[in-house]
């Protein structure tokens, strides 16, 4: 028997410990890990934000995890070797046969300064009901909605924040006294798809919504209430950014990320092996070339799942890892979108080159909107 050892109960590792227990669970032990005890969709939080949801209405905890030859435990990782493979939690150690980096991106908020003292944000629950609780009290103003690094979680949910903000103001009666603006380091909320970027661009003009590519805020003037850019100041009554991403720090330290574009985990793309032997990283923290989105740390966690079981079989190597998913963005107004993505173009030039772009973003082609059930 077989154990396998996941760090990471978010997206790619709950899909992964399920793959396993489906097809290996008489030949893989899993025991998955997560120093939280419970999952929340990352769209829960512009629910938690706008107040249709609480904390505990989102929660899904793992206690419930009930799959066979799966194993949870509430721990936090302290230590990785990947040489070796031995891990130390804050509850015990463990040496596996299979290691599964699934940890996903932390928010650096100090990256940006200023931001901790004079900002919000909504890309972790805490910060979502922290904003949740200011914004009854916004009567108008300027509000600068913000990218302040790249790559980062869910490329349209800045826009999404924007959007849902926008209806939000209208129902309190305040949209005419604030000017919203979102400002992009990126050239186009999607760079390599026209189709979706122009309806993002439609959808925020629509509201009367700034929209401003190619710029990155620096760093915020707490005292001025100033957001700084090389192109100049821009006020602001109310900030909202998009924290910087990075991997996790027990994850830097392991020296996992030498060889990664901007400090993520080197993986191959076709299988995301990472240089160690059955040692594996998906979701967040790999330097894959696929949007960072639960949709695509899923479609990761199938492809590690077929590698495991073709080196547990002999079955020579895998159909390459495609990268495809779909995922939805709220329009506001009761209107989502589809958006598909398939980055196998970009596949097959890293799987030739090996070294890609430090923005992994690439083509979604927007299907218009249907009706949202509320």
């Amino acid at each position: 028997m077989e154990h396998a050892l996941i760090l990471g109960a978010g997206f790619g590792g709950l899909e992964l410990a399920t793959r396993l227990s489906e097809s290996l669970s008489d030949e893989v032990q899993v025991t998955l890990i997560d120093q939280n005890d419970s999952f929340i969709f990352g769209f829960s939080k512009l629910g938690i934000l706008f107040g249709h949801q609480t904390r505990e209405q989102v929660r899904c905890p793992y206690r419930d995890i009930s799959k066979p030859g799966v194993e949870f435990r509430q721990e936090r990782v302290t230590s990785i070797d990947p040489q070796t493979r031995h891990v130390v939690t804050d509850a015990g150690t463990y040496e596996p046969d299979i290691l599964v980096v699934a940890l996903g991106a932390d928010y650096d908020p100090a990256a940006t300064p200023g931001f901790v003292e004079d900002g919000y944000e909504y890309y972790s629950v805490a910060a979502a009901e922290r904003l949740r609780d200011v914004l009854p009290s916004f009567s108008g103003g300027n509000v600068l909605i913000a990218i302040l690094g790249i790559p980062f979680k869910c490329p349209p949910a800045p826009y999404e924040g924007a959007l849902l903000l926008h209806d939000y103001l209208v129902d309190r009666g305040v949209r005419g006294a604030t000017r919203i603006d979102v400002i992009s380091p990126m050239d186009s909320p999607v760079p390599v798809s026209r189709e979706t970027s122009e309806a993002i661009v439609r959808a925020l003009g629509e509201r009367d919504i700034g929209y401003t590519p190619g710029r990155r805020v620096s760093g915020l003037d707490p005292a001025a209430h100033l957001a700084r850019l090389k192109t100049g100041d821009l006020p602001y009554d109310l900030f909202i950014g998009i924290p910087v991403h990075r991997a996790p720090a027990v994850v830097e330290a392991s020296g996992l990320t030498i060889g990664g574009n901007d400090g993520w985990v080197a993986v191959d793309p076709r299988n995301l092996a990472t240089r160690f032997p059955n040692v594996y990283a998906l979701g967040d923290c790999a330097d894959a070339p696929v949007p960072r989105a639960g949709v695509f740390a899923e479609t990761a966690a199938r492809a590690v799942a077929d590698d495991i079981a073709a080196k547990i079989h002999g079955s020579g190597p895998i159909y390459p890892y495609d990268g495809k998913g779909s995922c939805y963005i709220e329009f506001g107004g009761g209107f989502v979108g589809k958006v598909d993505a398939d980055p196998a173009p970009a596949l097959v030039r890293r799987l030739k080159a090996r070294r890609g772009p430090a923005v992994n973003i690439f083509s979604r082609t927007c299907h218009g909107r249907a009706a949202c059930p509320r």
